[in-house]
Order: structure tokens, then sequence, then C-alpha cells
């Protein structure tokens, strides 16, 4: 069991090296090198205690005894040079097993600071062999916090995410497994933990929560070694387990990452863990292998020229997915099976070498799954889009389809620290993907079943589950359903040409569409049309705009704004939109936008989206070709009024929102007095230069929340996205630390933003940087609340903004601020002022609320012609 203590000891360990290490698997290395040389004493002593003699440190290496390394005797340096040459030594005695040897190989110390050495060595001493597998744990812990390998386009996996496809793929106790790319061993530890607890007389699969499935607010990594550590493994015979540990082998291209796999797998109960440093996609000494099980997050980089691979692949390329992938079904046995991580390329990219492999994967029987992964489970290394391939020779034999399973939420946001949420589609996935290895489907919005036929069509063999959504079911709909191409026409869009004769128009670009849904045209484009263009692409008031290219990785296309303006200018559309207008007498314009706007917002277009260079775009075809409810045109006439009506209140809550600004009434008598004055303003910027934490400086577990001007929004402190740093480096920066009561304004970047650090928000020990300033108040003369509200009236706003600097990145220099004058009335005054504005923001929060209540029933009232 992995307890607090546990945790914080490592967490400690790391911290004290942080200002010599910075680098997080250079840390991992220090502690690696330091717990396998007092492992070793412990052992030793072990089995004195049981009668036995040491094997480890004596001899010849009995000078480097832990107990004399710790000794009170030795000064700092001399314990320096003990422990540095112990670790030289230990990489070359033949008195210190292979295993051990292979870690210390090239192991030194990075740094000459006997004090910071001491207070390490001190902490790993608390560790003690004596109970492995909470050793095991530990270590996997650490492994758990180690930092992306982005170099070589290696991200570490998340638990939760190798323990949900170790639980699809489902090895077994006689299984040959193998991790291909290994990295610090996640998959081969999670399979050999799953065989043990599959084969243990005190498992009950009715009450085990396996770390994806976990919903309570607690770290899912803890909760799961809490788990791991209770079953006893009793059905597992002596050589059952030797058979089990000999059968599950890693290779990795990395030295270093080899070492940590060795490490973790021996402290995983592997006496003699198979971990070999062996280049898979160049390497062919063991190609002739084949495994029952392999499961594997590959790299997704390939090198600048690509790689260059032996002649034994079937598939020629030269990437390094392509590559590992066909690699992993070429050496599945006959009945094998398979768990992969794959970059969002391979399920679509339409080179050569991509459809060649899709196509073995399923004309050849390996590929029964596909499971979509959310974009941004690697976060914080990186926001790359993922999905699993889940091969199994035997079950894809069996099966004319193939499941894809659509995952949007993983339990985790997708942001840098990866909070847990409340949503979780891992668990029906799972059950999903278990009924259909045993032939049952079982429905779900997140599932559906291609047939390989369908998937052989066009000769892509894409893997993208949207493609082949179904159509909408129409079964609960009242009204006839028409295709869109029966009553509209489809009109690309057009860009600039200067051939004589041209006009000046206004094109309606993406950049166009609100976020809302509304058409703004306060940055719209006017470019030369050609006249003989412009004679069939000019905008009539009730069109539909379409936008059919551009959006990003994880915004679809197929947004709509209704076309509603009536003046005399000449409009027309880009060519990254299409125009649609309607040509049927019996559809109202604007109740077909509001159908259209429905297919959008519930996700429906994404059936339609193809890719190319990172590009999304709409297949117009297949969306000209959907169908929608259409209802007597009086019906239609009756919803767009209610629709309207909904509209009227949101626009004017809107306009609340958005044009509220706290305005003060200044009296003329009311003194003035300078931010710098510090009878009633103490200034204090946020710490810079040498003591500004590095990058290698954050970590997840920290001691102290450092804000970015990202974190500074108007009026409050948004936390979701924020950096840790050690106590050892928060004690060496010099300032920026936040009092309660203090307000916080940005002065670079986003220039203006203000929060206070008042009884509203969940103290934290926070500090700041250099992008912003410190405003503590003498409260006997400057409420700092009343200081918050006047720093977000337009006449300070007003104020800074003449006085800003630099181009690329405005700012505004501490010596300017402190000359800026705001006008301070009398403390009851002040008071009065903090009380009527926070009424007033009490009324816009309502209008906020009133906004998204009357969204949700335009929503609610478009479904019902869905039948929905």
């Amino acid at each position: 069991m992995l307890d607090k203590d546990i945790k914080q000891r490592i967490n400690t360990a790391r911290q004290i090296l942080v200002g010599k290490v910075p680098d997080p698997k250079a840390q991992v290395e220090q502690i690696t090198n330091a717990l396998i040389y007092k492992f070793m004493d412990d052992m030793d002593r072990n089995n004195e205690e049981l009668g036995g003699k040491a094997q480890f440190l004596t001899g010849e290496l009995k000078e480097f005894a832990w107990g004399r390394l710790m000794s009170r005797e030795l000064s700092g340096m001399q314990r320096w040079e003990l422990y540095t040459r112990a670790l030289l030594t230990f990489s070359k005695s033949e008195q210190i097993p292979e295993l051990f040897r292979s870690i210390f190989k090239d192991a030194y110390l990075p740094y000459r600071d006997p004090e910071t050495l001491n207070l390490f060595l001190k902490e790993i001493h608390e560790f003690s062999y004596d109970n492995s597998e909470n050793l095991g744990n530990a270590y996997e812990y650490l492994l758990s916090i180690l930092g992306s390998q982005g170099d070589a386009g290696q991200f570490r996996t998340p638990r939760h995410i190798i323990d949900f496809i170790v639980e699809c793929v489902g090895p077994q106790k006689t299984d040959r497994i193998l991790d291909p790319a290994c990295g610090t061993a996640g998959f081969l530890i999670s399979s050999y933990k799953h065989i043990w607890r599959e084969n243990s007389t005190n498992y009950d699969p009715a009450t085990y929560t396996p770390s994806f499935a976990e919903t309570r607010n607690t770290d899912s990594f803890t909760v799961e070694i809490q788990q791991d550590g209770k079953f006893n493994g009793a059905k597992l015979t002596p050589t059952d387990r030797t058979k089990l540990a000999k059968n599950i082998e890693g290779y990795d291209i990395s030295p270093d990452m080899v070492r940590l796999s060795l490490v973790n797998m021996y402290l995983h109960n592997f006496p003699e863990p198979k971990i070999v440093e062996y280049d898979t996609l160049t390497y062919e000494d063991r190609w002739d292998d084949d495994f029952d099980v392999i499961l594997a997050n590959p790299p997704f980089m390939t090198p600048k020229g690509g790689i260059r691979p032996h002649r034994r692949f079937s598939v020629s390329a030269n990437r390094a997915e392509v590559l590992f992938v066909d690699y992993i079904a070429e050496h599945l046995t006959v009945n094998g099976k398979a768990g992969i991580v794959v970059p969002e390329g391979i399920i679509f990219q339409t080179a050569t070498a991509y459809k060649a492999l899709r196509k073995m994967l399923v004309e050849d029987n390996y590929l029964y799954a596909v499971v979509s992964m959310p974009a941004g489970i690697f976060q914080p290394y990186a926001g790359v889009k993922t999905s699993v391939l889940l091969l199994d020779k035997e079950l894809a034999k069996r099966n004319k389809e193939v499941l894809f399973v659509k995952v949007e939420n993983d339990g985790f946001d997708l942001g840098a620290q990866r909070r847990r949420i409340d949503k979780n589609d891992l668990p029906k996935a799972y059950e999903i993907i278990g009924k259909w290895k045993k032939g049952e489907k079982q429905t779900s919005p997140i599932a559906q079943w291609v047939e390989k036929s369908k998937l052989a069509e066009n000769g892509e063999y894409n893997l993208t589950g949207d493609r082949y959504r179904a159509a909408i079911d129409y079964s609960r709909v009242k009204w006839p359903m028409v295709e869109l191409n029966e009553i509209c026409d489809f009109k690309n869009g057009l860009w600039k040409g200067k051939k004589p004769p041209y006009e000046i128009v206004n094109i309606i670009r993406n950049t166009n569409f609100g976020k809302n849904g509304e058409l703004k045209l306060d940055d719209i484009a006017e470019l030369p049309v050609e006249i003989k263009q412009l004679e069939t692409r000019k905008l009539s008031y009730g069109d539909i705009i379409l936008e059919n290219s551009g959006g990003g990785p994880t915004q679809p296309v197929g947004r709509v704004v209704f076309f509603d303006v009536n003046d005399s200018k000449i409009y027309s559309w880009s060519n990254f939109t299409s125009r649609i207008r309607v040509i049927d007498k019996n559809v109202s314009p604007k109740y077909l936008y509001h159908v259209l706007n429905h297919l959008y917002q519930t996700g429906y277009t994404e059936n339609f989206q193809n890719r190319t260079s990172g590009i999304r775009n709409l297949d117009k075809k297949a969306y000209q070709e959907t169908k929608i409810p259409l209802p007597p045109l009086d019906v239609q006439k009756a919803l767009v009024a209610e629709l309207d009506g909904y509209q009227k209140i949101i626009d004017g809550a809107r306009q609340v929102v958005d044009n509220w600004k706290p305005q003060i009434s200044i009296d003329p008598e009311w003194p003035k007095v300078k931010l710098g004055d510090s009878n009633f303003i103490k200034i204090i910027d946020g710490d810079r230069g040498v003591n500004y934490p590095k990058k290698s400086d954050f970590m997840e577990n920290g001691y102290c929340l450092f804000l970015n001007t990202s974190n500074v929004r108007k009026g409050y402190f948004d936390f979701s996205k924020t950096d840790f740093i050690s106590k050892e480096k928060d004690e060496k920066l010099r300032k920026g630390k936040l009092n309660k009561y203090d307000v916080v304004l940005t002065t670079r970047g986003t220039l203006g933003n203000t929060a206070f650090y008042g009884d509203n928000v969940n103290h934290f020990h926070l500090r700041i940087n250099s992008g912003m300033v410190i405003l503590r108040c003498n409260t006997d003369r400057l409420l700092p609340n009343f200081l918050l509200k006047m720093l977000n009236t337009n006449t300070f706003l007003n104020q800074m903004n003449n006085f800003l600097s630099g181009s690329a990145q405005p700012q505004l220099p501490i010596r300017i601020l402190v000359e800026i004058q705001i006008p301070i009335p009398p403390l009851e005054t002040q008071n009065k002022i903090v009380a009527e504005i926070e009424t007033e923001q009490q009324a816009v929060d309502h209008n906020k609320k009133l906004i998204a209540l009357y969204e949700q029933k335009i929503k609610d009232k478009v479904k019902e012609v869905w039948g929905e």
C-alpha cells in the first residue's frame, strides 16, 4: 500500500534535488541510484539476521556499507567523496550482480554540494527493503511523476489509460507478453498485476474498482496501488510465478529507459527482469520471436529523414508509428492479442503506407476494435489526439465488423493539471468491449459497429469512427423527412480576383462566425471580386452561411450563421464557407437555420469531417444528403416566433453582461493619491531575474502555487492552470508572496486585469510572476475591495492605456504605475460604493444565468422537432 508518508518522502527527495538537478528524469536517476545502494545494504542485513552472509557490500566493497556512509563521524565532504566513489565502483565490480551493474552504468553525482547530499541521503535512509511490494509501488509512483521525453516523441502514458488497455486485452498467466517500446515498463507492470489479481482467491470482480473507473476525488494512482496490495495471488503455483516472470519482456532504444525499467520490475518481484536495449525498428536479431500479448505506446515522432528499417516489414514505410504497428501485428502468435496507442495519423492519413497498414489490419484479421481517445490525455506534455487499436487475431477472424468506441471523457479534465471530473466514458467503453469479445453488441451512444466491407469501399480503410456513424434515428420524428438537397441550393464561396471589371465587396469569413451563433460584421473583409463571379454570389436576407473548412484539431467545422442584414452593401462569402439558400416555399429559412445549428451543436456534423494537413474539411456531399424533419409551414413559423422571443431575452441579457462596467461617480472634493504613495498602498512586484523559477522548478505536487498573468481575470483568480514550485525554490524567491486581502494587477500582456485575494478565495500559498504587481493597502485609509473596484473603472483603465510601452507585448512599467492617481473618498463612502457595485454585480450574474437558461430552452425546443 502506498501511504502518504512514502509519497511525501519521494516528493521531498525530489524537492531537495530540484535546485541542483532540475531535469525530472535526472532526479529519478539520482533517486534510483541511491535506492539501489540502500537496498543492497538492506538485503545484506536481512541475510545476516537470518544466519546467512552479506553478498553485496562485503570484501573490497565493505567500505561502502550504508551504515558507514551515514556515519556521523564523516564530514559532509567525506560523505560526498565516499558516495561518488561508490557509484563508480558499483558499475564495475564483479561482486555486484549484472542487473545492478547495468543500473549503475555511467552513474555519477552531478553536483558538488555536501549539504544537499546530506539532506537527500537522510530521506533515502527512511526507505527499507523489508516490503518489496511497498517499495515497488513507491518507485512506480516516482515514475508516474516523471516528465515527458518529448524529443523522442515519447510521452508517459497515464496510469489509468495503461490499466484500461491492459484490462481490455486481458493477458493470461501462460501468455508471453512484450512491450517493444517499454519506457518505464508501465504496461508490463500493469499486466503482471492484472494476472496476479485474476489469480487471487480474495479477488471479487464485483467489488474491484480499477483506476480507470475510480470516481472518488482521490489520486487514481494511489487508489489503484492500495487495491493492488490486497491480492494474494494464491492460485498461482511456484511454477506459474517463475514462468510468469520469465514471460514478460520489454525492449527500449534508450539505455536510460532500460535502467528505469529494470529497477521498476525488480522492485515488483522480478528477480531477473527481461528488459533489453534494442532498436525494434532497425535491428533484426529478435525478429523471429513472437508473443501472445503485445502492449505498447510507441514513440510518435519520426526522426528527420525518416527511419531506415530492415526489409522484413510487410508495409513499406519510414514512419515510426506505421512501422511499430506493423511490427506488433506481425509478431503476434496465431491467437495473439494487442493493445496499441496510436496517433491520429494512423487512423485517417491517406499516404500509401498508412492505407496499406490499415488494409492489412482489417483484411488480414487483426483489428477488432478502435477506441478514440480525447485530445489532451497526454497533457501537460502534448495535446496530441490518439486512439487505441485493439487486435485479436481469433476474434477478428470470427467477425465481419469492427467495433468503434468514442471516449470523450476519461475522468480528468484536459488542462495541464488534469484535475478529476465526474464525466468518464472508460468504464462504459470497457463494458462494451467486454461484451463484444463475447459476441454481444451493447447498444450505446459511444459505440458503433462497421462492416469490414464498408471500411474497404473506397480503398482507404479509414478508421475514423464518426465517418461511419449511422444517420440520425428518425423513428421518433413525427414530421416528414426531406434531404437538404431537395429544399436548398448550395453554392461554394469565392476569393478575391482583380481581373476587370471587379467590385469591392464585403466578404464573410469564418472569423465572422460569433461564438454564440451570431453574425459579426465589425471585422469584415473588403475585397475585390470579379463582376462575373458576383452575379451568382451575392448574399440575400435569409441565406445561411455554412463553415466547410478550417476549424482546428478539436474544433469541428459545420457552424452556421443566419444572414439577417438589410443594408444596401453587397455581401459575399469566402471559399472556406458555403451559402445555403432555401428554394422551397414551404420552408422557413430561420427554421432551417435552427435545425442546421442543432446538427452542429449535437456533434452530428463531425460525421462528415476529413482532414488535410491538419485542417478539418466538411464532406459537403454527405452533408447535403442529410435528412431533416419538415413540419408544416405554420408550425415552423410558430417555432421560430417562440425561439425569436427567447433570443430577444438572451440578447438583452447579453447586452447587460457585455456592457456593464463598474462606474464610480467621482466627487471632485475627494483627494487624489498616487498608487506609489506608501501611506496608502505598498507596491510589490513579482520575482524576476536570477531567482525567477525555471520550467524545471515547477512540479505537480509542490509547495506553492505560482501564478502567471493568465491566472488573473477581471476581478477573480482562475486556478484551472497553475504551476507549483518546491518549498526550497519558494524560499529563495525574494518577493511576490501574497497576503490575504492583497489586490493583484497585471502589468504585462493582458493589461489591467485585477483579482482580490479576499474571503471568497480558497486560500493557498500564492506567489506571482513578474508580469503583475501586488497592491497592499493600508486598510486604515484604503479598503482593498474599493481599490479593486476603482481599478476596474474606465477612469483608471484609460489612464493606464496612456502610459503603455512595448510594441510586441504591451506593458506598464512600475515607474509609471506609481505616478497614476486615483481618488480616495472617506472609508464610509468607500464601503457604500463597494456595496452598490456588488449589488450591480449580482444583477449581472443573474443575467448570465438568464442567458444560460434561455439558450437551453432554445436547444430543448429544437430537440422536440427531432423527437428527442
